[in-house]
């Protein structure tokens, strides 16, 4: 004998779950601590500083 199913139900717990999977899917791409956002601004300023200091002035003649 079929066990009877609630359609609405069952549609709201797969909504539910495909939810929580996209929530865990964000936590893993854009879970990081203020630390860690820290260290990457910082080294991205030190690489954009020693680029800048590399450039050459076209102002300049030889």
């Amino acid at each position: 004998m079929a066990e009877i199913i609630n359609l609405r139900q069952a549609r709201k717990n797969k909504a539910r779950a495909e939810k929580e999977a996209r929530a865990d899917q964000n936590r893993v791409t854009f879970g990081r601590t203020k630390a860690e956002k820290e260290l990457t601004k910082a080294e991205r300023d030190l690489a954009q500083r020693r680029i800048d200091a590399h450039k050459r002035d076209d102002n300049e003649k030889p």
